[in-house]
């Protein structure tokens, strides 16, 4: 089963709940459960395994075309096709020029080039790598290049890498709600809402849940600091008839745990339970699946 960790915003909450479950459900499930960083912007679970040891390390690169100029006769067919805008081409110039932080290596122009005078060269998206944290079969990390703009496509890549013994993978999701957290959820048999009951997170509570009912993705809701702002979002869920997973208290001890990267050390007795609690909820939900 693939449940992704999601939160329209950050500073909700989302990583620490992603972490969190993926310790208790190892504990209740050992050596079935993964967690993989789908945040290759800013990865950052790993900051919270110490002991974490790197396993597995493997570059990744996207496929970028490259215009033959000699054989290139301008007629602008690669570009007419390419969805992204990436290519320009000037036939009075006897220019033609693939602009590489806009393609996304579909492929597709060269396709449509009748004259062979599209090659393709491996430019660096990021790296991949695996590390054995000492709980269910470890986290992977994506980490995209500095500059790129093609998180989606590394996102995808490090999808790929989950193990095919597992039997629950956990996808911490990037903030928000564009492309790289509609690739992260997009095969996702449900989804955590993370969100915190302020009106900046029922603002963007609103706009991920929007954003999954188009997808048709079951999802449940569980708020985070608990006992701060108002009910607003209590009332949005009763009137939308969403479901509530839980509500996890706010914790001065455990937000400098936090701040400290500690999140599995000392866990405060009733936010293990609030986990725990959890846990039981999704349970049904697993077996289902």
């Amino acid at each position: 089963m693939k449940i992704a960790i999601a939160s329209g915003k950050g500073g909700t909450g989302k990583t620490t709940v992603a972490i969190n479950l993926y310790h208790s459900l190892s504990k209740k499930f050992k050596n079935q459960v993964q967690l993989i960083d789908c945040d290759v912007e800013e990865p950052n679970d790993l900051l919270f395994f110490s002991a974490a040891e790197k396993s597995k390390q493997k570059p990744v690169f996207s496929l970028v075309p490259k215009i033959d100029t000699d054989k290139c006769t301008f007629c602008k067919k690669c570009a007419d096709w390419c969805e992204f805008n990436a290519i320009t081409v000037v036939k009075n110039l006897k220019f033609a020029e693939v602009n590489p932080d806009l393609c996304h290596s579909c492929g597709v122009c060269s396709i449509a080039c009748n004259f062979s005078s599209i090659t393709e060269y491996q430019k660096p998206l990021g790296e991949i790598t695996h590390f054995n944290t000492g709980f269910g079969l470890g986290l992977v990390e994506g980490r995209l290049e500095i500059g790129s703009a093609m998180q989606t496509s590394l996102i995808k890549e490090v999808k790929k890498e989950a193990s095919k013994q597992a039997e629950f993978v956990l996808f911490d999701a990037p903030p928000g709600t564009s492309c790289p957290v509609v690739e992260t959820v997009a095969d996702a048999d449900y989804v955590i809402l993370v969100t915190e009951p302020t009106p900046f997170g029922l603002n963007d509570l609103e706009i991920t849940v929007e954003l999954l009912n188009d997808l048709k993705i079951p999802f449940g809701v569980l708020v985070n600091k608990a006992g701060l702002g108002n009910n607003a979002i209590y009332d949005f869920l009763k009137q939308k008839n969403i479901e509530l997973l839980g509500n996890i208290p706010f914790s001065k001890k455990y937000a400098e745990n936090y701040s400290k990267g500690e999140l599995l050390n000392n866990i405060p007795a009733e936010i293990e339970a609030y986990y725990s609690q959890i846990v039981e909820s999704l349970k049904s939900k697993i077996v289902v699946k």
